[in-house]
């Protein structure tokens, strides 16, 4: 009897505890994903990727070609350029930035690097149908020097 008394006291007074300290606690803010920017321009067209050949070789604005980077390559979108690319046959959609020229094949739309084209899925047909979602032109325009710049230097 004085095991089952024990037994019920406890959980009362647990039921208490956890009623008064349940009221002082607050739940955790809710993680939010700030809004999606709102595109300059969309539009639709076919997509490439390149990769292995041009690896390491220096794109239109001067870098090197990074074939696992989140890089593009546009003919006439400013260099710096921010662009979403969305696989209209999955949804999956990349943020790519517009450090190349190309494709200079007719019809095609935009270049995009490998890991982009494995991440939305059409690395092993080649070509996808993509929308475009222009979301930022840098505010300088890019210029081609002959030589790196180096700190100090007149």
């Amino acid at each position: 009897m004085r095991t089952r008394l024990f037994y019920i006291w406890a959980t009362v007074r647990w039921l208490l505890v956890m009623l008064v300290v349940a009221q002082g606690l607050e739940a955790p803010g809710v993680a939010r994903t700030a809004p999606r920017p709102k595109p300059v321009r969309t539009w639709e067209g076919l997509a490439s990727w390149y990769g292995v050949p041009f690896h390491g070789r220096l794109t239109a604005n001067g870098e090197t070609y990074d074939m696992y980077a989140a890089t593009a390559a546009h003919p006439n979108l400013p260099l710096g350029s921010l662009v979403r690319v969305t696989c209209l046959r999955n949804g999956r959609s990349r943020l790519v930035r517009i450090n190349d020229r190309g494709p200079f094949i007719a019809g095609r739309e935009i270049d995009v690097s490998f890991e982009v084209a494995r991440y939305l899925g059409f690395h092993e047909q080649g070509l996808a149908r993509l929308r475009l979602e222009l979301l930022e032109v840098p505010a300088k325009r890019w210029r081609k020097t002959s030589q790196p710049r180096t700190p100090g230097a007149a």
